[in-house]
């Protein structure tokens, strides 16, 4: 005999279907979520983005992200321009001035950080150096406009200082605190710092070039391209 097999009840086909359904849109609403900046309570102060070359001119910039020397290999800025919340770049001015007289000024590797670029960041990011980069579910400091990578020039031939790791190096030779290399490299990492300092900045530590300027918490995660900050 051929052994019959009874159908499910329609009540247990809508249910499981209702089920599925809802799975279907709790991945969707998760992967939405995660293509966007992450929602934040609270109140914030107006953003107020100022470039950082038009408030002086006298800045270096070096923006590798607009270019392939970076970790990721290629670009993702369209542009070669660095941004700060007004207060953040006047202290960044006063640090620069305060360098001056001791032979030195800032090379500016990047600011204002549009979300988007976190989140790719966070990305394409081993799991194991993850401390170097912003989780996007968070956001960054440079989302908010009141972070800045950069570094020392020298006045007297324009060039960029050696410090005791590179830019953007996910080493244990970025941390501020690190011993190896040279004298004369922790010797300017510490000029760079205590100039900082001095203006309401704070190193991130795993990352000499890493600065928060005091008031970070007072302003909204942003994803606005350059272009939109005319």
């Amino acid at each position: 005999m051929i052994a019959k097999h009874s159908n499910p009840p329609r009540s247990s086909v809508l249910i499981c279907g209702f089920k599925i359904t809802l799975l279907l849109i709790a991945i969707l609403f998760t992967l939405q979520c995660s293509q966007h900046p992450p929602r934040e309570k609270g109140s914030f102060l107006t953003p107020d983005m100022v470039e950082l070359v038009q408030l002086d001119p006298t800045l270096h910039l070096e923006i590798r992200y607009a270019t392939t020397n970076n970790f990721v290999g290629r670009p993702v800025y369209k542009e070669a321009r660095a941004f700060l919340q007004r207060p953040a770049a006047e202290a960044l001015v006063r640090a620069h001035e305060k360098l001056k007289a001791q032979g030195y000024g800032l090379l500016i590797f990047d600011g204002y950080r549009p979300w988007s670029v976190t989140k790719l960041f966070w990305d394409v990011t081993p799991a194991d150096k993850k401390e170097f980069v912003a989780d996007p579910q968070k956001g960054s400091r440079h989302n908010r406009g009141c972070a800045v990578d950069l570094t020392l020039f020298d006045l007297k031939t324009g060039k960029e200082v050696t410090m005791p790791g590179a830019y953007d190096e996910m080493s244990e030779r970025s941390h501020i605190n690190y011993a190896g290399g040279n004298e004369e490299s922790r010797r300017l990492r510490d000029i760079l710092r205590a100039a900082m300092e001095s203006e309401g900045f704070t190193v991130y530590d795993p990352e000499w070039w890493h600065y928060d300027y005091r008031d970070w918490q007072k302003y909204p995660i942003l994803n606005i391209p350059f272009s939109k900050l005319d």
